[in-house]
């Protein structure tokens, strides 16, 4: 059966457009730095949107937020994808958000088409990701790296 799923473009292209609503500039690009109120509408989004998709969410001490669609073995880790909603102040519009829309997209064919994976997946949203607004980048991820 995985050989006969497919994405859908246009799901991708819209939850993109979703995605890109706040801070979207004039010239085409975003400025939305972490945690600010753009952020925060994006992040809420993010979990109203993986949790119409069978997911749970968790978020850590340092606000990665975890949309966790069960698997047949839960006792097992996630098998983690995803990127970042914030952006630099300049950045483009595929900038780290691409990532997150592409790890939606892997749970919006999975809960169409009923697939229980063996172990959980997760899309991971990190927080603060560029360091643009608080530095160093990759700091909540970096917590997770050790």
């Amino acid at each position: 059966m995985a050989s006969t799923l497919r994405i859908k473009a246009s799901r991708v292209n819209s939850l993109h457009s979703d995605a890109c609503q706040w801070g979207a500039t004039p010239d085409g690009g975003m400025n939305r730095v972490a945690l600010n109120a753009d952020d925060k509408h994006a992040r809420d989004w993010f979990v109203q949107c993986t949790r119409r998709m069978g997911c749970t969410t968790k978020i850590d001490t340092m606000g990665n937020i975890f949309a966790i669609r069960p698997g047949k073995n839960n006792t097992l880790p996630p098998i983690a994808i995803g990127s970042h909603l914030d952006t630099q102040p300049t950045g483009g519009k595929y900038d780290g958000i691409l990532g997150v829309v592409c790890g939606m997209e892997v749970l919006s064919v999975l809960h169409e088409h009923d697939v229980e994976t063996f172990a959980p997946l997760a899309v991971v949203n990190w927080t603060n990701e560029e360091g643009a607004r608080f530095p160093q980048a990759m700091c909540s991820s970096g917590v997770w790296a050790e």
